[in-house]
């Protein structure tokens, strides 16, 4: 996908925001913009919105002298939602379809996106909500094939805490169908993208592969990918993609890809031919 008029403000508006979560030096927060203001002239809008958010969450990270700006707040959402697990998998194994199900929980838990806002998320709240939403784009019964001609699921994660919800998903996979999971996380903390700490402090390595993408933006790169993270792209018959910054890289690719995301946001809402808010299974 490539980066809109739109998108602009959005990247100084997520500078802003990630530089406040580490600093108080308002002379480092306007550094921040003041960078990200000399890159957007060399920036093409054929590239990806996540290559810039590469750049500008590098530009945080060396002004602020901050590894994980959104530490703090990953660590917090991801208690919460790990303490949700056992009601959430629960509700997934009693339901007349546990695989619908499971999807529309990893759905769910793609609200837990701290690109998009830093405000309060209300967990239970906001994934009830998600599940009594009907999704806009619906291809499951795609979706149910290709799960069953597929010798091993490749599942690129979003974001922390989400992992949780992903979690659901992949535990009825494999109980269901034996099934392999690869669970692919970032290889360097980003916004709140899921990380290996994450996934394991969520306990997905119980039920599927952790590894690293290569990743240190917010988004899957192929062009800098680790060779184990491609080995298994290049040869899956299923690939899982969660929220918004794998659609952004990977929707262009011609590969055998299920997008699985709310979209929180109205350019990539209109790119997927739905509308701010909808979930889709694409």
């Amino acid at each position: 996908m490539k980066t809109y008029l739109e998108c602009i403000p959005c990247f100084f508006r997520q500078g802003l925001e990630a530089a406040r979560m580490t600093t108080k030096d308002e002379e480092k927060q306007r550094k921040v913009l003041d960078e990200i203001a000399k890159e957007l002239p060399k920036f093409s809008p054929e590239s990806t919105p996540p290559e810039m958010g590469k750049k500008i969450h590098r530009i945080v990270r060396q002004v602020t002298e901050s590894s994980d700006p959104y530490r703090k707040l990953k660590d917090k959402y991801n208690k919460i939602a790990l303490g949700l697990f056992p009601q959430f998998k629960e509700r997934a194994k009693k339901a007349n379809d546990p695989l619908l199900m499971g999807i529309k929980m990893a759905t769910a838990g793609n609200i837990i996106d701290f690109g998009i806002s830093t405000n309060h998320i209300d967990i239970p709240e906001e994934i009830e909500n998600i599940l009594k939403q009907d999704f806009a784009i619906f291809n499951y019964t795609q979706f149910k094939k290709a799960l069953d001609s597929a010798g091993e699921i490749l599942y690129i994660a979003d974001n922390s805490a989400e992992v949780v919800f992903d979690r659901v998903l992949v535990e009825v996979i494999v109980e269901e169908s034996g099934k392999k999971v690869i669970y692919v996380v970032r290889e360097k903390p980003v916004i709140n993208d899921a990380t290996i700490k994450d996934a394991l402090f969520c306990g997905i390595d119980k039920v599927a592969k952790v590894i690293s993408s290569g990743s240190d933006g917010p988004g899957t790169f192929l062009s800098s990918a680790r060779d184990e993270f491609l080995a298994y792209f290049n040869r899956a018959r299923l690939i899982i993609s969660k929220g918004q910054g794998n659609y952004e890289t990977l929707s262009g690719e011609d590969r055998p890809i299920f997008f699985l995301l709310k979209a929180k946001c109205s350019v990539i809402a209109r790119d997927l031919g739905c509308k701010k808010g909808d979930i889709v299974l694409k």
